[in-house]
């Protein structure tokens, strides 16, 4: 693997600990079949850091909320 792509990989402790769970991206990102913005997507798909998951994140929480507050009346 390239130098400046373990570095990448040693800042962002989520994607150091992504492709040591998943061991298969090590041949795919040394065979170049997969870029590292490539596996960022697919590590936010993951752990659910894209935008819409955030959204849908905050919308639960808020109907949470209304159903323990409706419970309290």
């Amino acid at each position: 693997m390239q130098i400046y792509l373990q570095m990448q990989f040693r800042e962002n402790a989520k994607s150091y600990r992504q492709l040591k769970e998943n061991s298969y991206y090590f041949k795919e990102l040394n065979r170049g079949l997969v870029d590292y913005k490539k596996f960022n997507e697919d590590m936010k798909i993951k752990y659910k850091e894209r935008v819409t998951d955030k959204i849908n994140n905050v919308v639960e929480n808020m109907d949470m909320i209304n159903s323990v507050l409706e419970i309290l009346k």
